[in-house]
């Protein structure tokens, strides 16, 4: 497995592998990377003869009173647990590579629809952010298949929307959660939970569970309740709820009573960290 940090090299060694045929997958990661992004590599692999993971922490995409500075870099540790998950090939580019006229002067991508409400309404500029930097990773893999968790739903959709409208030759595979044994979604802001937090943290997940459950039987007219008493669970455990969404899982609008497959969006925070997750389901 080799590491790259400069574009120029990055093509050289991806136009080698075009020229023998080679199919090429995309996993953008942000790093610290656990088990979930481990999972998404290896379903790149199974898409495709060439990975390449790419780790950036996006300053476009954190808010003014964000964890940017915080975020751990873990670069070394990320080496070593991608080359043990058999990936290609390493993009790890600094800030001046990707903005080299810096943010303020940085062409945005900006994908109306999805990327309002939910996190686009408590996280301004974040999904222009996601998009921006996901669009230029894709020009400059030029990939044939990317890999992106079902974790950060709209952010999947964000990225659909995009490829879909700018006709990007880039197939978009959604990779489900990986979670814990307690139910709690790999994340890497995990990390920031106390010892009693993380005990606690699981119920973010039995909450969308048992919010399923209940959507399954209820009358659409009671959605907005169903949203409400999730959001009561939740402070229960000690949450501080943000939102939760019922929404139709293609467009990420409200849910109509004619929808048929609908997702629950969900952030919450335990303490300092800001937690999302997810459920969809058919009925």
């Amino acid at each position: 497995m080799r590491t790259v940090h400069k574009l120029k090299e990055l093509r050289t060694i991806l136009h080698n592998f075009r020229e023998q045929g080679k199919r090429i997958g995309l996993v953008p990661t942000m790093g610290n990377l656990h088990d979930g992004h481990i999972a998404l590599v290896q379903r790149a692999l199974e898409a495709a003869d060439v990975v390449v993971t790419s780790i950036f922490v996006n300053p476009m995409q954190f808010g003014a009173h964000e964890d940017l500075d915080s975020y751990p870099r873990t670069l070394k540790a990320d080496q070593e647990r991608l080359e043990q998950a058999g990936n290609t090939l390493v993009f790890a580019p600094p800030v001046s590579e990707i903005y080299p006229e810096g943010l303020a002067n940085q062409t945005q991508v900006v994908v109306p629809g999805v990327s309002e409400g939910h996190c686009g309404a408590g996280r301004p500029g974040h999904f222009e952010g996601v998009a921006t930097v996901v669009t230029m990773l894709f020009n400059m893999v030029q990939p044939d298949i990317a890999v992106f968790g079902e974790k950060d739903f709209q952010q999947l959709a964000v990225i659909r929307k995009l490829t879909r409208d700018l006709c990007l030759p880039v197939e978009i595979i959604g990779a489900p959660t990986v979670r814990d044994e307690d139910g709690l979604a790999l994340s890497s802001r995990n990390g920031y939970l106390s010892s009693e937090e993380r005990q606690h943290a699981s119920a973010l997940y039995r909450v969308l569970r048992d919010t399923a459950e209940r959507l399954q039987e209820s009358h659409p007219k009671q959605l907005a309740e169903l949203e409400q008493a999730a959001c009561g669970q939740l402070q229960a455990s000690g949450f501080r709820p943000e939102y939760v969404n019922i929404v139709n899982s293609l467009t990420l609008k409200p849910a109509l009573a004619s929808d048929s497959d609908l997702t629950i969006l969900a952030a919450a925070f335990l303490g300092s960290t800001r937690l999302i997750d997810n459920i969809s389901i058919s009925r």
